[in-house]
């Protein structure tokens, strides 16, 4: 394929005419080109007065010698087995049905392969007034939530793909999304995004596609823990508690562990059972909201005519002794309750397609590391994660114990008094909130760090240190507390199990967690070709 990059467009143009005008600025002849493919959009608003895309394209010509100047690049598709399951090979469990569970299943289902997922929350369509009936009325289901259910944690966010990974299953997880009617646009975009809405009808999509290649989901189903069964061809028997308390076994010879960075009870069960873990660092913060229209006009100035997206911001500070970055951050979004216990109070934003909300919001994080917490690090691996329990309990405390969030007013933070007011910025989260001082919950590193990083902001994004800004407590759940170590075949110091996604520690997202999901399924399969020569 032939690269045409730093294509500058200063119109809102479709496709198309994108495509022809690079050709005619490579002076390439139309008549020449057998393909042609927008690869990358992004905005340039380094220069206020001068804001403007900048596109990428891969162009295929039917004689590449007549162009001998312009950039080659090679195009690298993802490897096909060549490996189909035996009919009568028992299936392999998913436990989660998260992007990593999902990814994986669909993998191993377009090989021949009929998995099981197992899933302790509702369908997707099920799962949004569950999760609504949460914000409204602060009645939380500890087994379908923001956290828990088909698509993960990421289904009542953003939809975010963007991710940090070097990978060749990249490309093949956004063309899954598009194929299962996400728009076409996130396999170009710098910053795509599938947005809560849309996910809605992806999921359901790709679960009809999985169940048609043979793939069984159970929903409102919790896998409650395992033991081997002295069948060689299946030696683990997964055994699970249906909606009402029924018990469900399957025997299997391969169980995928994609439960999730919120799955403590699952973490406490596989500790027990003798699972090697270790503490990993994580992030904690809060919620940070700015009407959007200040973010817009501190990213893109005010005298551009192009119709420009809700701006985005990605910024990082390097205190005295932690650091703090911005994170997940929805463009005209809301903040949401996303606790997944009761008597706990725990945050994340949620933005859908359009992304037209009044507020901008995203997390603020300051690192942990696993020497916060008491006792060496061998002795307790699940330290971090009463670490986030405690926090978020402390958080449910000062907000009332009515399910309100505790929430200040950015000035009111930085000065170390309680707030008695709101200002511009109106705060987005459900059920309600409650004015306070978080600096009196939040560990002291936290919140001098936080202290040192918003001013320092403010001068890289003229605004974000508005004193009406609105800080929301906490956010604890950007990274699983735990890594369940694996080994280079990928499986767990426990044969057969194999830790995938977030949860057990490999991924950081929707888009890594998919491409770690893929990575386990074909570890499975040539598991199984190996075991087979």
């Amino acid at each position: 394929m032939i690269r045409l990059d730093n294509i500058k467009i200063y119109q809102d143009l479709d496709g198309g005419e994108v495509i022809r005008r690079a050709l005619r600025k490579a002076r390439i002849r139309p008549k020449d080109v057998t393909a042609a493919r927008i690869v990358k959009k992004s905005i340039d608003a380094r220069d206020k007065g001068d804001v403007h895309y900048v596109y990428a394209l891969d162009v295929a010509v039917a004689d590449e010698a007549k162009y001998p100047k312009l950039k080659r690049v090679a195009v690298r598709e993802a490897e096909r087995f060549d490996c189909r399951r035996a009919k009568d090979a028992p299936p392999v469990v998913i436990v989660g049905a998260g992007p990593a569970g999902l990814f994986c299943a669909l993998t191993l289902a377009e090989y021949g392969y009929r998995p099981v997922l197992i899933e302790q929350g509702a369908r997707v369509e099920e799962r949004q007034s569950i999760v609504d009936e949460y914000r409204t009325r602060a009645k939380i289901n500890t087994r379908c939530n923001v956290q828990f259910g088909e698509g993960g944690a990421g289904t009542f966010s953003d939809g975010k793909l963007t991710t940090g990974i070097k990978s060749p299953y990249i490309k093949g997880v956004l063309e899954a999304f598009c194929r299962f009617g996400a728009p076409e646009e996130i396999t170009y975009l710098a910053h795509p995004h599938i947005g809560t809405d849309n996910l809605v009808t992806i999921l359901k999509n790709m679960r009809a596609h999985i169940e048609s290649l043979g793939g069984r989901y159970f929903f409102d189903t919790k896998f409650v823990g395992f033991e081997e069964t002295g069948d060689a061809a299946a030696p683990i028997r997964v055994r699970c508690e249906g909606k009402d308390g029924e018990g469900l076994c399957f025997d299997t010879d391969a169980v995928v562990l994609a439960i999730g960075h919120s799955a403590r009870d699952t973490f406490g069960m596989l500790l027990e059972k003798g699972a090697a873990m270790r503490r990993k660092s994580f992030s904690v913060g809060v919620r940070m909201e700015h009407l959007q229209r200040t973010i817009d006009e501190a990213q893109y100035g005010t005298e551009t005519t192009l119709r420009l997206p809700p701006a985005e911001y990605k910024l990082v500070y390097h205190g005295k002794e932690r650091s703090c970055y911005s994170f997940c951050m929805c463009p005209g979004g809301e903040v949401i309750a996303s606790a997944s216990e009761p008597g706990r109070i725990v945050t994340n934003g949620m933005s859908r397609f359009a992304r037209d909300g009044e507020n901008a919001n995203a997390a603020l994080l300051v690192n942990v590391n696993s020497e916060d917490f008491p006792g060496a690090p061998e002795e307790d691996p699940l330290a971090g994660m009463r670490f986030q329990d405690d926090l978020e309990q402390a958080a449910f405390r000062l907000g009332g114990g009515n399910g309100f969030a505790p929430v200040q007013r950015s000035e009111d933070f930085l000065a170390g008094r309680p707030s008695e007011r709101i200002g511009r910025v109106k705060p987005t989260y459900l059920p309600g909130y409650t004015l306070t001082d978080l600096g009196g919950i939040l560990p002291g590193f936290v919140a001098e760090t936080l202290r040192e990083a918003i001013p320092y902001f403010d001068r890289k994004i003229k605004g974000y240190g508005d004193p009406d800004a609105i800080l929301t407590g906490v956010e604890t759940r950007s990274s699983s507390p735990v890594t369940i170590l694996r080994g280079e075949d990928l499986m767990s110091s426990i044969p057969g199990l194999y830790p995938c996604g977030e949860g057990p520690g490999y991924a950081g997202g929707i888009t890594s967690a998919a491409v770690d999901g893929i990575k386990v399924a074909r570890q499975i399969i040539e598991t199984e070709k190996g075991d087979q020569r």
